[in-house]
């Protein structure tokens, strides 16, 4: 837009005076206030011992930088009469991804506490659904979705991290919109802390998206000249549906500074394996049979350090335990090393038991309201990382550990509890445990700059893009049932994109839920992402192991295309059909994963189309090369089969008729452009 219609912009979006309402015109802004006629939810509230409560900011400056790339507006503004300045910082890339983070600084002598400040942004009035995720253990990132009326949808999570019902992103859009059309507006609030996202819509006309920090009474005041920050809140905007948002913010992030570059490693984690019980025999024999199917990063979970024979002990003393490990773990890493895989190590360094060495010596350093601990959640405590000295302990320990071990590369960072009752120093304590944790991981990075970490907190309770500027993926849940982490990685693939989010194949038989899958269809769940294995791979057959053995290669060969590629997801009429897939950025080739994951109501589920593709273009559609195909319920497979060749304008309007497979069963095309 030609900078001198900005002045006509306005004018047209300004809306009328009415009766019955204020004199003069409401103009919504990034920070609503009551001095300008808002009455929803206050973009700032705070006080001075009960005064100055109500402010009235006016433009001091304004700055604008465009140097190429990313352009960033700064616009301070002041109030003088409760003495407080606002800074409000706004970056749009060059993708198209907004973020904006308000700053609060007190400029008067008298401490002034700060209760909420959340930026927000408007959304036109043709957003008339709104959508959301939430969810609990093992069942991460579950999708709600209704009608936007008048009034406020808040989603608060008060668990002193992202928490397992996290909305990653609040979406509204146009009635009816889907992965591949309608117009969404969504925001994200990166913050690893209590928070909250709003949508809010007035009897006035005004519809808002915001998001920031959720703040406990007392938790932020601030002293002369002290100065408070928002979270970043992200914002993104597309007109072709919830797969457009997720291509813009998957754009963003793959390009950031710190994305992981180099091939994600194929990864196993030994703790469906062999849990507790580590012997360093039967974990060799383990990466041996690691190494023969083509792992390429060995993990040992947790009980390897002192008292850790169970999970009710030990937490909090992160040495070696020498009953178990009398030479260390040395012999396991140059074992697994000496095949030339990556070798990695579960941490959680933010808890204790109240049975450690640790919380004997320093019970004070724990997380707590005055008089009582928290109650227990799976045996353990918070450490006060805001207390500097448990924080220098802490960091100490995990820096000697690195150091003492330079094979280890990789730290599976785990997280099992909510904060509950955090207190500091008589105070609420989750904004500066926050903080801590950030400077934590910030610091380790630091000291060991190729050192990868997961960000796992009982699963998927830590999923959100300020801990991800410190972690090189995700693990999306503790569940490996494929059913259950179809939906989940679905929708955690609404923000992330597939190379940040850990896919693992998991046993037979799911831990979590009892279900009982055939390996094709839990190693197509688990190759759209970083791919893994937590199962006992000794305890298979050879028959198996060379199944899972071309799963693997099938995952290596087309890892290129899926950790780069642009994900769509289908939306198909039939409830039991879940669809997905990655094309690659020239159209030149794609790869898409079909799942039956109930009966359906008609015979055959009906023609799915393959979304993505240049319609220009002819390509050639096939199952996947090299992998058993599933069992289908039918008497004679689909003409088109073993292979088609159309163009793809007919593939993603008419589609193709697939096998009637039976449910929780699977099927995985590989697409090739031929001209």
């Amino acid at each position: 837009m030609p900078a001198d219609d900005l002045p006509a912009l306005v004018d047209a979006t300004v809306p009328p005076v009415v009766p019955s309402s204020f004199d003069a015109p409401t103009v919504l802004s990034l920070l609503p206030e009551a001095s300008a006629g808002w009455s929803g939810r206050p973009g700032l509230a705070g006080h001075r011992a009960g005064h100055d409560w109500s402010t009235a900011f006016r433009l001091d400056s304004l700055d604008v930088d465009d140097p190429g790339g990313a352009a960033r507006v700064s616009v301070r503004a002041t109030d003088p009469g409760v003495g407080l300045t606002l800074t409000v910082e706004i970056t749009l890339d060059p993708v198209g991804v907004l973020t904006v983070r308000h700053r609060l600084r007190n400029d008067a002598d008298q401490p002034y506490e700060v209760r909420e400040l959340t930026p927000v942004l408007p959304v036109p009035p043709v957003a008339t659904e709104l959508l959301d995720l939430t969810g609990r253990w093992c069942r991460e990132r579950a999708p709600q979705r209704h009608t936007w009326s008048q009034g406020a949808w808040v989603r608060e999570g008060r668990h002193g991290r992202t928490g397992h019902d996290a909305t990653l992103l609040l979406v509204a859009g146009t009635a009816g919109f889907g992965f591949g059309h309608g117009e969404v507006w969504a925001v994200h609030t990166a913050w690893s802390g209590d928070h909250v996202t709003v949508a809010e819509r007035r009897p006035t006309g005004e519809s808002t998206l915001g998001g920031g920090e959720l703040l406990a009474p007392g938790e932020i005041v601030l002293g002369p000249g002290d100065e408070y920050a928002t979270p970043l809140l992200y914002a993104v905007h597309s007109p072709a549906g919830l797969d457009g948002l997720s291509d813009l913010l998957h754009t963003h992030l793959r390009a950031r500074p710190g994305h992981p570059r180099t091939p994600r490693p194929v990864t196993l984690n030994v703790w469906e394996a062999v849990y507790f019980d580590h012997d360093l025999d039967r974990l060799r024999t383990l990466a041996d049979r690691a190494a023969e199917v083509g792992v390429e990063r060995f993990v040992l979970d947790d009980g390897w350090f002192t008292g850790r024979r169970h999970d009710r002990a030990g937490l909090g003393d992160w040495q070696v335990d020498a009953d178990v490990w009398p030479a260390g773990l040395g012999p396991l890493i140059e074992h697994v090393r000496g095949h030339g895989m990556q070798f990695g190590l579960w941490v959680e360094p933010e808890m204790v038991n109240p049975d450690s060495e640790l919380y004997r010596a320093h019970p004070d350093w724990v997380l707590a309201a005055p008089g009582r601990l928290p109650l227990p959640w799976r045996h353990q405590q918070v450490l006060d990382l805001a207390n500097p000295a448990a924080y220098a302990h802490l960091l100490g320990r995990l820096d000697a550990l690195l150091t003492g071990n330079p094979g280890i590369s990789y730290l599976k960072w785990d997280h099992n509890r909510d904060l509950t009752e955090a207190g500091h120093a008589g105070r609420p304590g989750v904004h500066a445990q926050t903080l801590a944790a950030y400077r934590l991981f910030d610091e380790l990075r630091a000291r060991h700059p190729h050192l990868e970490i997961e960000s796992c907190s009982s699963g998927g309770a830590r999923v959100d893009l300020e801990i991800l500027r410190r972690t090189d993926r995700v693990w999306a849940s503790d569940t490996n049932d494929a059913l259950e982490r179809l939906s989940i990685q679905r929708w955690t693939g609404l923000l992330l994109p597939p190379e940040l989010v850990g896919t693992h194949i998991g046993p037979g038989r799911s831990h979590t839920t009892g279900r009982v899958h055939t390996l094709g269809f839990r190693a197509v769940t688990a190759l759209f992402g970083h791919h893994g294995i937590e199962w006992d791979i000794v305890a298979i057959d050879a028959e198996e192991r060379a199944e899972l053995t071309a799963w693997v290669a099938l995952h290596k060969r087309l890892r290129p295309l899926l950790h780069t590629g642009r994900v769509v997801r289908f939306d198909h009429p039939d409830p039991a059909v879940q669809a997905h897939g990655v094309v690659a950025h020239d159209r030149s080739r794609a790869v898409y994963a079909v799942s039956r994951v109930a009966t359906s109501g008609t015979q055959t589920p009906g023609p799915v189309r393959l979304p993505g593709l240049d319609p220009t273009r002819r390509y050639a559609v096939r199952p996947a090369d090299g992998v058993p195909q599933p069992a289908a319920m039918q008497i004679t497979e689909p003409r088109w089969l073993p292979g088609v060749t159309l163009g793809g304008a007919v593939l993603a309007t008419v589609g193709l008729h697939l096998p009637a497979l039976h449910p929780e069963q699977a099927l995985l095309l590989e697409v090739d452009a031929v001209d």
